[in-house]
């Protein structure tokens, strides 16, 4: 797997490779963010890795974006101070699917990034491979997802979302249960993710983000999905 670091600090940017590296991950380094989406055309990468803040007028965020425009590679941004929901919301917004705030503890870090790529290849469950009620079309295993005809991306982390939710139909699934699934074990105490990363599903397939029929909320315990296809 290769793997592609944006980074103007070297002495970061440096660490994360060879950790990657011995690790045994291809890695291509790049110091701002031009150099970074060109390096991103020219090596096809299977993870992205974008510092937030770079010089240069081109920022992790506006890559990020860049990316999403041709690609559904796993991006995970890298921030210097602590996330807030709306940092998340922000960068969800530009395609993002991950943050890790530094500074970085370089086992957590090679975690996440093995969790990520985990979601990305996420193979689904033969029960719940198709689901179409005619406003939306979901298909796991060609991963695409259709919403009034129209094909809806969505980042690796949304897709895995929906996809554990589809396979559970009916089925409350457990907030917790959704953090280990998802995201995995590293992740179950980052409370406020499947909140955010919902809302922001809610927002591209259904009908009315603020009146939910797929994704309903079972207060308290957590959501599930609610199917409106015909038998």
């Amino acid at each position: 797997m290769k793997v592609l670091i944006v980074d103007d600090e070297q002495a970061i940017r440096d660490a994360l490779g060879r950790k990657l590296r011995r690790e045994g991950f291809g890695v291509v380094l790049c110091g701002d963010g031009l150099e970074g989406l060109r390096a991103f055309h020219a090596e096809r990468p299977d993870l992205v890795i974008l510092d937030i803040v770079m010089p240069g007028g081109m920022d992790g965020l506006t890559v990020c974006q860049r990316i999403r425009e041709v690609a559904d590679t796993p991006v995970m941004m890298l921030s210097a101070q602590a996330v807030t929901e709306d940092d998340v919301i922000q960068g969800l917004n530009a395609g993002a699917d991950e943050y890790l705030i530094k500074p970085i503890r370089l086992n957590e870090f090679v975690a996440r990034v093995q969790a990520l790529l985990r979601r990305a290849q996420m193979v689904s469950s033969e029960d719940a491979q198709v689901y179409n009620d005619g406003h939306l079309n979901v298909d796991l295993q060609r991963r695409n997802v259709q919403v009034n005809g129209r094909k809806m991306h969505l980042t690796p982390t949304e897709f895995k979302l929906l996809a554990v939710l589809l396979e559970n139909a009916g089925r409350v699934v457990p907030q917790r249960d959704l953090l280990e699934q998802v995201w995995g074990r590293e992740y179950v105490d980052d409370v406020y993710y499947p909140r955010v990363y919902i809302s922001q599903l809610r927002r591209k397939i259904e009908p009315d983000a603020a009146n939910p029929i797929y994704i309903l909320t079972e207060h308290r315990v957590g959501y599930r999905f609610e199917r409106h296809d015909t038998p």
